[in-house]
């Protein structure tokens, strides 16, 4: 007889499958690298909040790049991931708690996307990379970083084209993690309703069906 696929929130899911996900995903390093990354201009000394950093992969080019980096995540133990490689990196043993740790110009916080724990006109830039398919109605999470973003600064986001969430193994049976699909129209219309100016809005393609979105939008 076949377990029940459990369809767990974010933070229970990658909490599960935290040590997986490097291993599995690492294809998305590509995409973060050559086609966001390029998008957001020169980020030395820019102060930039990562919304689902998750293990880190786009905080730590971040912060090779210059940038100050809170790296934020709903999943402790993704955190936890990221908080091991940068102790390899820097040969520190700092232990990880739930919180904020500051290590080598980077912070590491958890926290909720639409409850941000940041004071107002806090950041340059906050990114959110493969998180509004975890939201149900992103406009919350805009709302707070349109709220956190100085004057001027740059919401980058993408949207994925998911419908269906993927099956993920884990040492506990496969899960699925909770994920909602969104028209890339209706992204760009919340934007627009709480006074962001649209930037960039660039559909991704393979034979003509779009893949992902990236959007980069001004405060």
């Amino acid at each position: 007889m076949s377990r029940k696929i459990k369809n767990l929130p974010p933070s229970a899911g990658y909490d599960l499958y935290a040590n997986f996900y490097d291993k599995k995903l690492a294809f998305l390093d590509s995409f973060e690298q050559f086609q966001l990354l390029p998008n957001l201009g020169n980020i030395i000394g820019k102060k930039i909040l990562d919304v689902g950093a998750g293990t880190g992969r786009l905080s730590i080019r971040l912060a090779e790049k210059g940038a100050a980096v809170t790296a934020m995540d709903v999943s402790e133990e993704m955190l936890g991931v990221l908080n091991t490689k940068i102790k390899v990196k820097d040969e520190i043993p700092v232990p990880f708690a739930t919180g904020k740790l500051e290590l080598a110009g980077m912070t590491i916080a958890v926290a909720d996307a639409e409850n941000l724990p940041f004071p107002d006109n806090s950041f340059d830039i906050v990114i959110a990379a493969f998180l509004i398919v975890h939201l149900k109605n992103p406009k919350i999470f805009f709302n707070e970083a349109y709220r956190v973003l100085k004057p001027n600064g740059l919401l980058a986001i993408t949207n994925i084209n998911q419908k269906t969430p993927p099956e993920l193994k884990t040492e506990k049976g496969k899960i699925i993690i909770k994920s909602y699909y969104h028209r890339p129209e209706k992204i760009v219309s919340d934007l627009e309703s709480l006074a962001f100016s649209i930037q960039k809005n660039i559909l991704i393609k393979d034979k003509d069906v779009w893949i992902n979105q990236i959007i980069i939008a001004e405060k």
